[in-house]
């Protein structure tokens, strides 16, 4: 008997919460360590969703899941403290990593691909915030991946609309995701991610979600739009300010007010369910903080993306536990509930991580609260 979606959705919330520890690393499209997430985690495939389950993290290394290695047709099986409970397969390695820039540099360091068929790139990997231990965010290794010679500091528009238009005709890439380190300045990345939109647009009709901080200037939304984003990212992290200003000092002068009064400016721009904020389970906000900030961004019209926190290592918070399946089940049953009544759902967002929706059980959870007519809770 086939899986229901709930199921699915508890499986993939396990596997994302315990990591898994893999019988073949080299399996499926590469791992990434290091760098702006998803990091430490592999790329698989479970009842027809694409997730990022952590395999390199302290977690995984003890979990009780173990993915066997694939067939000769890249299939797998799941096996819980020894018994078979799933089949999986792996996305295999994108054709356009193959290439390169014409000065040699290789696609692969200009942009990534997530999930299944989602293009993410990391514009500037430099960022204010990460200068000094006083500021950073203690999640985040976004210098991890340049200092590793893995990317490249600046992604130019003409690159990147150069990768996305051959990630599209040899990959079947149907959107792409760009995040910035935060710049010096009030536009806080914006006018980069103009440029950067701009020029993807030059080359390939390819949906776009862009990120980052709130501007200042709220006319940078419209400015983003104009210039070829779809989506807008402006994420959280997390909701309350105590728990904000302990794992994030510098993120968190910019307080969670000033981002709700540029939702409330970014949605009429960009469109109810098109604006989007990233939401970390398990740092320290109750489930019902989370569940009462959703509200109110549902209300809004933003769809919040909640997903569990994953640690990175080399980061501060390297050794901080994962959010217990138990904890996010009774946050993403509950969100994929109202998320459905309140009209915002993963498959409407044009572009971006919620569409992808490789992070989170959030979307399956979503599929299994349709399919149950809205009674599952």
């Amino acid at each position: 008997m086939l899986p229901t979606a709930m199921e699915t959705a508890e499986l993939i919330n396990e596997l994302q919460s315990f990591g898994a520890r893999l019988v073949d690393p080299k399996a499926g499209a590469d791992s990434r360590r290091g760098g702006a997430g998803p990091s430490d985690h592999k790329a698989m495939t479970i009842d027809g969703m694409t997730v990022m389950v952590p395999v390199h993290t302290a977690p995984a290394f003890e979990s009780p899941y173990l993915v066997e290695r694939p067939d000769a047709f890249g299939r797998s099986r799941v096996l819980r403290d020894g018994l078979a409970i799933g089949d999986i397969s792996f996305p295999l390695r994108p054709k356009f990593y193959d290439l390169q820039t014409a000065d040699g540099i290789p696609y692969s360091k200009i942009a990534v691909l997530h999930g299944r068929d989602v293009l993410a790139t990391t514009v500037l990997q430099t960022c204010i915030r990460y200068q000094s231990r006083t500021k950073t965010c203690q999640f985040c290794a976004i210098g991890q991946s340049l200092a590793a010679g893995r990317t490249i500091e600046r992604k130019t528009p003409a690159q990147l609309g150069e990768v996305a238009k051959a990630a599209v005709s040899l990959d079947g890439v149907k959107h792409m995701v760009m995040t910035t380190g935060t710049p010096p300045g009030r536009d806080r990345g914006a006018a980069i991610l103009c440029e950067s939109a701009a020029g993807v647009k030059a080359a390939v009709n390819l949906p776009i979600q862009v990120q980052c901080e709130p501007p200042d200037d709220d006319g940078w939304f419209a400015r983003m739009r104009e210039s070829g984003a779809d989506a807008l990212g402006m994420h959280l992290e997390a909701v309350t300010e105590p728990v904000r200003h302990r794992i994030m000092p510098g993120k968190a002068q910019v307080s969670v007010e000033r981002y709700f009064s540029a939702f409330e400016a970014a949605v009429p721009v960009f469109g109810r369910g098109q604006v989007s904020t990233y939401i970390l389970a398990g740092l320290g906000d109750t489930r019902e903080e989370i569940l009462s900030v959703c509200e109110r961004l549902v209300a809004i019209g933003v769809y919040p993306f909640v997903v569990p926190f994953v640690p990175i290592s080399g980061t501060p918070l390297e050794s901080h536990p994962t959010p217990e399946p138990a904890f996010m089940n009774a946050i993403l049953r509950p969100l994929a509930r109202m998320l459905v009544e309140g009209g915002l759902k993963s498959v409407d967002v044009k572009a971006g991580c919620a569409k992808c929706g490789a992070c989170s059980a959030l979307s399956t959870f979503e599929r299994g609260h349709a399919a149950a007519g809205g009674c599952a809770s």
